[in-house]
């Protein structure tokens, strides 16, 4: 049977998103989660049918999380449409995304793990497809400049460099990496 109480689920999901960043998908067993959630030996097994289950919640999982808070789309509706307002937009993004290290890391280990399991990269798919069109759609309605290439492409971009940033953060002192996002936004989408 599996149970019920979405708070004990969220937690295991956080725990198994912990677990895969510090001992990677191999790792990722019942007993690591119960372990790193603090809870009694069993409790992930009662709540997941099996590893699978929990792998495909976790990778969900790290995508809520790396959502902005309404403060911050908020004050991103209300900012300028130029350029450099663009810029502090992505060094921000880059920022925040960098910040959830674990997630980060353990959405590395989940799209490695998808490789071999067609149903997590099934959900993994839907879910980058969904973030790429959502971020194309609200850069369209912004009035920033730059159009949905622009906007694929610094997706690509930003992402490598964050994963550099978590994975050897020392290639890039912080100053270039501020200077890679702007040159990276002025080079992509070029002058309005």
């Amino acid at each position: 049977m599996v149970r019920r109480n979405d708070q004990r689920r969220t937690a295991l999901v956080d725990a198994a998103i912990e677990v895969l960043a510090k001992e990677g998908a191999r790792g990722l067993t019942f007993r690591a989660v119960d372990n790193e959630a603090a809870v009694p030996i069993g409790t992930a097994s009662n709540y997941f049918r099996n590893r699978d289950e929990l792998l495909t919640q976790a990778g969900a999982r790290v995508y809520e999380r790396l959502q902005p808070d309404e403060e911050t789309i908020a004050r991103q509706q209300t900012a300028g449409r130029d350029r450099e307002t663009y810029v502090t937009l992505m060094r921000e993004l880059v920022g925040r995304v960098a910040s959830f290290r674990t997630g980060y890391l353990a959405l590395l280990e989940l799209r490695l793990e998808a490789t071999r399991r067609p149903e997590l990269r099934e959900i993994l798919t839907t879910r980058v497809r969904a973030d790429v069109d959502a971020n194309v759609s609200y850069h369209e309605a912004s009035g920033l400049p730059g159009d949905a290439m622009a906007v694929k492409l610094l997706f690509l971009a930003l992402n490598w460099l964050i994963v550099e940033q978590l994975t050897l953060p020392d290639v890039f002192s912080e100053a270039e990496r501020e200077e890679l996002v702007t040159a990276a936004v002025e080079r992509i989408v070029g002058a309005r």
